[in-house]
């Protein structure tokens, strides 16, 4: 049996292996994945554990969620968008949505980064304060 702290560091190699430039590469990681399977290696299924956790992690990070109470107009979203880009760089997949239980203003999530500027996280702030 592989010890979790040796799959821990080959997932790490293996993600490595996945990456090009600063994006994984989806290619990669099903040839990755193809190869420990065919491998049959005993700690094959801890490794691509660690391995899956690690490309969520990555997907993450790069990937933005803006919330709102009403639908953003397009050039509040292409601004959004842009600034984001600007901070977190290429590669970040948007998504807008509407949330009505904001009441107002904007929500943005990005890996564990979270912006709240939402009059309902206001409105639990001032909770909390009594």
């Amino acid at each position: 049996m592989i010890s979790n702290k040796q799959a821990q560091r080959e997932a790490k190699q293996l993600f490595r292996f996945c990456m090009k430039g600063q994006m994984l590469d989806e290619n990669r990681i099903r040839q990755v994945v193809r190869y420990v399977i065919a491998a049959g290696h005993r700690g094959g299924p801890a490794i691509l554990a660690r391995l899956l956790r690690l490309v969520r992690l990555d997907r993450a990070e790069h990937t933005a969620s803006v919330e709102s109470a009403t639908p953003l107009p397009a050039d509040l979203q292409a601004a959004i968008q842009a600034g984001l880009t600007h901070t977190y760089g290429s590669g970040l997949t948007t998504t807008f949505a509407q949330r009505t239980s904001l009441i107002g203003g904007v929500r943005i999530q990005v890996g564990a980064d979270v912006y709240d500027g939402s009059i309902l996280a206001r409105l639990a702030a001032l909770e909390r304060s009594f």
